[in-house]
C-alpha cells in the first residue's frame, strides 16, 4: 500500500499495455484452443484438460475437488464434465478410500486412448497460438513471471 511518502504512481504506457494485452490473452487463447479442439476432434479443451491431469495423476486417479482445482473450475462445473466423459467410458468414478464421502475420478484406458488421439491437435494449436509468436523470449523467466503473478 502507498504511503503519504510514497504515493500511488499510475501505469506507465507499457505496463498499461501489458495489463490489457494479459486480459485479452488470458480469454482469447482457451477459446481459439478450445475452437480447434472441436473442429479437428471434437473434444472441448476442459475435457482434453481433464483427461491430461488425470494421465499424470498417480494411478491415473485425482480425487473430484482436486481436480476441479488444476482445472480451475467448480466443484459442480468438473461433476459436469466427468459425468460427460463417463458416459463415454472415458473416466470412471469410484468412491475415494480414504474418505467414504469423496469420490474420485479414475482414467480409463479408453480414457488414455482419447487423450493420445487428441494430444496432437492440441499441440498444433498451442505452438501455433503461443509458442510461434514467442520465438526468441527467454521462457524460463517468463514463465517464472507467470507463475509469481498466479501465486
Amino acid at each position: 500500500m502507498p504511503t503519504a511518502e510514497q504515493p500511488l504512481q499510475p501505469l506507465t504506457t507499457d505496463e498499461e499495455a501489458l495489463l490489457r494485452e494479459l486480459g485479452r490473452v488470458m480469454i482469447v487463447m482457451p477459446r481459439v484452443i478450445d475452437a480447434d479442439m472441436m473442429r479437428e476432434q471434437h473434444l472441448p479443451l476442459s475435457e482434453y484438460t481433464t483427461l491430461m491431469h488425470l494421465s499424470e495423476a498417480p494411478n491415473r486417479l485425482m480425487r473430484m475437488s482436486e481436480l476441479a482445482a488444476v482445472c480451475n473450475l467448480s466443484l459442480s462445473g468438473m461433476t459436469r464434465i466427468v459425468t460427460r466423459l463417463e458416459k463415454h467410458g472415458l473416466i470412471e468414478r469410484a468412491k475415494c478410500d480414504e474418505d467414504a464421502r469423496g469420490w474420485n475420478a479414475v482414467l480409463t484406458d479408453a480414457g488414455l486412448a482419447r487423450l493420445e488421439q487428441a494430444w496432437p491437435a492440441h499441440l498444433a494449436s498451442a505452438r501455433r497460438h503461443v509458442f510461434d509468436h514467442l520465438e526468441g523470449t527467454d521462457l524460463a523467466r517468463l514463465t517464472h513471471a507467470l507463475r509469481r503473478i498466479a501465486t
